[in-house]
């Protein structure tokens, strides 16, 4: 487990109805989609349209030695993505956690990536919140209203699917709170950067919420 102080150093910045029906999505709307859901003339370090804080906003900073590039770190006190990079950079992220008990922290494996993902409550989901997901529990397909947004990275521990995903969302009003059912959420615009540039096979370190941090600032 990291320390306060052990993790990543921010340097200056160098730089998103339900649909009811499971008519599963056509790979052909794909494009549309993405350009629905990204900005004009986006530039990921300005583009702002979600009224975001600005240290949301994609930014390169410096990361600690000794950090595998390819490999993700979720900060889920400062709500920040870590994409580690070759250079020794890493590219960061705002987001959204779990709320409430529902973030598990740990140490995952992206078994998985999906663009315009279809989704489907789990059975804890449905149990607890039977009003609100019930009427999924057959699917939803993809589209810029589904839960998993415009890409999904699915969290895995061996070959076990967690069914924690880090995905994109059509509430980017939830990024730096604690607001899912358990997964990292991102804006989509911010997510579809960071999907292409993903290995299946890499790891995921979700660090606690509570007592442990792992940016400096």
């Amino acid at each position: 487990m990291l320390t306060r102080r052990h993790f990543i150093m921010t340097s200056a910045a160098l730089f998103s109805a339900p649909i009811a029906a499971p008519a599963w999505a056509n790979p052909s709307q794909w494009d549309s989609w993405d350009a629905q859901v990204t900005p004009a003339n986006y530039d990921p370090a300005t583009t702002n349209p979600w009224n975001l804080h600005p240290r949301f906003l994609p930014t390169r900073v410096q990361a600690n030695d000794g950090l595998r590039p390819g490999d993700i770190h979720v900060d889920a006190v400062a709500r920040y993505l870590y994409h580690i990079q070759t250079d020794g950079t890493a590219m960061r992220y705002g987001v959204a956690i779990g709320r409430g008990d529902l973030y598990e922290p740990g140490t995952f494996t992206i078994g998985r990536k999906a663009r315009w993902p279809q989704w489907t409550p789990t059975a804890a989901m449905i149990a607890r919140e039977p009003n609100v997901y019930a009427q999924y529990e057959e699917g939803m397909p993809g589209g810029p209203t589904n839960p998993l947004g415009a890409r999904a990275l699915y969290l895995y521990v061996g070959n076990r699917d967690t069914y924690l995903r880090i995905h994109g969302t059509p509430q980017p009003w939830s990024i730096g709170r604690r607001a899912s059912s358990g997964c990292v959420r991102m804006v989509m615009a911010h997510i579809i950067g960071l999907y292409d540039n993903v290995e299946t096979g890499v790891t995921a370190v979700l660090y606690p919420a509570e007592d442990w941090v792992t940016a400096s600032s």
